[in-house]
């Protein structure tokens, strides 16, 4: 199973080398700043087990979600700032000083590819959007599981685009796949950058990494800041809650938008996976002008109904007075569409 395209590129000496230079790594791994564990063993399976096999149909909608056909016109738009569109889960599609950037590619229809049973998408011929799309100049990748990195997505995008900019360690799997090691750069969590205009920066959050069975946190995870001379921007990533969203916050805030992980989340593997109420508090610490929430409307990897973490988000995020935003899936939309909620998810059983 270890040579299936899927697992990616194994850690190679120099990657090694890299790895020896970070703060992150032990000696034998990368690590998160507060110490993590899920609660997954003997003693909590049959629970587990029994979350996973009850109230499935809850789970998925009743219906595919539909995705908006792109409008180029309105997303290339330079007149009015930023511009977003978000296609579920964690695929967002981002103009910023007119360059189109993607984050988390993921457009696949099935986020566990190597599993004995397929985690199907909420939508269809999602992997077809890719065509749709304007010229992308460049992708982020904030970690390398299966739901961020898709193989079948990546191939087709790995001819279309120049410049590639990844958590540390990634770089392997993407250039197993065909992609030049002069197109791609990793990144250490508060390493900075900088990309036609656009100042970026690598931050930590609480999760981990790897695609098989040896090569558990062997690559590393964080999110994304971006800044230009007028607007911030903030990907969290995937990750529990911890004190580095408040140190993010005092580094590179206030933000104009936060695009928040909220969803797959399990009293088993809370520390990896926040809460919706957490990830409320998250945009708080950061300071976020406006939080919106993702890492859910796409998958089901986690036996909560696939409308609880919008829900609680919303509920919370009223009850905190912290301005958010839901999207539709596929819609275009920047800074000031923000102002009027959108809560097309009330409308699907």
């Amino acid at each position: 199973m270890t040579i299936h395209p899927q697992f990616g590129g194994s850690v190679r000496k120099a990657d090694l080398e890299n790895f020896r230079n970070s703060p992150q790594w032990n000696g034998k791994k990368f690590q998160n700043l507060s110490a993590t564990t899920m609660n997954v063993n003997l003693k909590t399976l049959p629970k587990l087990l029994k979350q996973n096999f009850t109230n499935t149909e809850e789970r998925i909608p009743n219906q595919p979600l539909p995705i908006i056909a792109i409008d180029k016109a309105a997303f290339t738009d330079n007149i009015t700032g930023p511009k977003f569109i978000w296609y579920g889960h964690s695929v967002l599609l981002m103009r910023l000083m007119g360059k189109n950037i993607l984050i988390d590619p993921m457009f696949g229809d099935n986020a566990s590819p190597i599993a004995p049973f397929k985690t199907k998408r909420f939508s269809k011929n999602t992997l077809e959007l890719i065509d749709s799309l304007p010229d992308i100049d460049a992708i982020f990748i904030t970690h390398d599981h299966y739901d961020h990195i898709d193989y079948k997505s990546l191939l087709k995008l790995i001819p279309k685009v120049d410049n590639w900019f990844v958590a540390l360690g990634v770089s392997r799997h993407l250039e197993k796949w065909g992609l030049e090691a002069s197109k791609v750069k990793e990144f250490d969590w508060w390493e900075e950058g900088e990309f036609k205009e656009i100042s970026f920066a690598f931050t930590p959050s609480r999760h981990f990494s790897g695609r098989g069975a040896f090569d558990r946190a062997k690559s590393l995870w964080g999110g994304w800041v971006f800044k230009t001379p007028e607007h911030s921007i903030y990907w969290s990533g995937d990750g529990g809650y911890d004190h580095h969203f408040g140190n993010v916050g005092k580094k590179y805030g206030p933000f104009d938008v936060m695009f928040v992980e909220c969803g797959q989340y399990n009293e088993h593997w809370h520390q990896i996976h926040l809460y919706p109420e957490e990830a409320v508090k998250a945009a708080i610490d950061a300071k976020a002008s406006v939080a919106i929430p993702v890492h859910w409307g796409a998958f089901s990897l986690a036996p909560h109904h696939w409308k609880d973490p919008i829900i609680r988000f919303e509920h919370e995020a009223l009850n905190k007075n912290q301005p958010h935003f839901t999207p539709s899936l596929g819609q275009v939309f920047g800074l000031s569409d923000m102002e009027n909620q959108n809560s097309w998810w009330k409308k699907i059983d």
